[in-house]
């Protein structure tokens, strides 16, 4: 049970912050203070009344965005940034649809400040509203709005988001020369480091017109998925590459909005050559694929999964799976060997939720053995959840009230029940080896789970294995975007 709409989706909810073309509305009006007294990212050319864009996934159309900036009327000058993305696909024969909206207010002078933000989300992943403001003491207080919930306070720190994050890309073409900044994700309430840097202008064919473009290329610390802007002399932004596998092409508001309903989940899927052995299927298990478009930066060998290269430029990859060794395995509470953020509760895991520690208690009860701890959890989580790709949540509480899903609201409930327990865990993205309806053997997108017990571990709560066999071939971890420009570039060649 897999699912490729929602993790690209999630990554371009943050991403699309990087979009803030827009309006140049103190043109239009006196501003209150001297425009030497205006941060750059009001100054910069740019059209009027914002800009949409098609998303385009594999060259077929699975959404749009919309971007807007504004300086508001009254003193002291402040800046409006807005930045809407609608991502609709078919999954299976399910419409999965995801609208988000963010508008963020920041002070306009240079270096202004994120002043307060409101986010929006409906459709997939369930419906909700943040209200950011900044506190006098210099953090942000967050309330969350969800129908038929009483409205919570979050804790989230202070950010470094200023107002030239609204618009790194213009900035940076404006100065000709790198910035440096910070973006509060609107999904998890983290502030993650953001850079720009100036690249060589390129000829581009717009319109039937060649044109020389200013090039952009923003990375965040977090999604690590290069986002290269190209903008026009007069400030228009006509294009934007998400990696190798995603496109924002500026277009007119009615060809923006207008879908083509393109089935992900067989656009995306990785075909093999032929199918895997009973071997991958066994545990202990193994099975050796030959890839091609695997950069280096993944071929990081781990305890299941090893990788040589080869002459032609090929990967041999080897998978393997076994459970973890009766010595290594520690009773719980462990400590997390990469510092704690495997035990941490946020906004979208909620570990230390009332209703998730209650649950993780009924499910492992006095198991002090971390490994059987985690199995109960997994068998639980596959027995007690519908497999239903219309019923998606971002929440492990919504996961636990709703008790359905696919695979990533199986993996994200496993991991905030792990973490309630002691037991360091997170989600784990990559590919699963299937045979559909159509016959052919391929790998889907999927998401399971690694939990620490003395030594980590892979589990798939979706398919009920205490040990995810060696069918699971992972890339990253958490929904990282880092893991999108597979998509479309990674080819097996052989199955060994």
């Amino acid at each position: 049970m897999t699912r490729t709409l929602r993790p690209m989706s999630l990554a371009l909810v943050s991403l699309c912050a990087l979009l803030t073309g827009a309006s140049a509305a103190w043109a239009q009006a006196p501003a209150p203070t001297a425009p030497a007294a205006l941060s750059d990212v009001v100054k910069a050319p740019r059209p009027q009344g914002g800009e949409f864009f098609g998303l385009y996934l594999m060259d077929k159309k699975v959404g749009w965005l919309f971007t807007d900036l504004v300086v508001m009327p009254g003193e002291p000058a402040r800046v409006k940034s807005i930045n809407q993305l609608v991502f609709k696909a078919l999954v299976g024969t399910r419409l999965s649809e995801r609208n988000h909206r963010e508008e963020r207010v920041y002070e306009a002078k240079p270096g202004g400040r994120l002043l307060s933000f409101s986010v929006v989300q409906r459709g997939d992943g369930g419906d909700q509203t943040l209200e950011g403001t900044a506190t006098p003491e210099g953090g942000m207080r967050v309330v969350r709005k969800r129908l038929g919930h009483a409205d919570e306070v979050l804790p989230v720190a202070a950010t470094k988001e200023r107002v030239e994050d609204a618009d790194q890309a213009r900035v940076a073409l404006a100065r000709k020369a790198k910035v440096d900044g910070f973006v509060l994700d609107g999904m998890d309430l983290e502030t993650y480091g953001l850079t720009t840097t100036m690249e060589p202008a390129e000829q581009r064919t717009v319109n039937g017109v060649k044109v020389k473009l200013g090039k952009a290329s923003s990375i965040s610390q977090k999604e690590k998925v290069p986002v290269v802007s190209y903008v026009t002399q007069r400030g228009e932004m006509v294009l934007v590459d998400f990696g190798q596998t995603m496109q924002a092409r500026k277009e007119t508001e009615a060809v923006a909005k207008r879908m083509d309903l393109v089935e992900v989940f067989g656009l995306t899927r990785v075909v093999l050559p032929k199918p895997l052995p009973e071997s991958a299927r066994a545990v202990p298990g193994n099975v050796k694929l030959v890839v091609t478009g695997l950069p280096e930066k993944f071929r990081v060998g781990t305890y299941r999964q090893k990788f040589a290269a080869r002459p032609d430029g090929s990967v041999e990859v080897t998978l393997q799976a076994a459970a973890p060794s009766t010595a290594a395995r520690k009773p719980r509470p462990l400590a997390d060997p990469d510092g704690g953020e495997n035990l941490k509760s946020n906004l979208i895991v909620e570990s230390d939720a009332p209703a998730i520690r209650e649950q993780s208690k009924k499910i492992i009860g006095d198991e002090k053995d971390a490994y059987r701890a985690a199995q109960k959890v997994n068998t639980w989580v596959a027995t007690h959840l519908e497999k239903d790709y219309g019923a998606s949540a971002d929440r492990a509480t919504d996961v636990l009230r709703q008790k359905r899903g696919d695979c990533t609201e199986h993996s994200l409930l496993s991991v905030a029940l792990l973490r309630a327990a002691g037991i360091p865990a997170r989600r784990v993205d990559g590919v699963i080896y299937m045979v559909n309806q159509d016959g052919v053997p391929a790998l889907y997108w999927h998401e399971w789970v690694e939990a620490f017990v003395g030594e980590w571990t892979q589990l798939d709560p979706t398919f009920n294995q205490p040990v995810a066999d060696a069918t699971h071939f992972a890339f990253g971890y958490e929904g990282n975007a880092e893991i999108t420009p597979l998509i479309g570039t990674l080819k097996v060649t052989e199955v060994k």
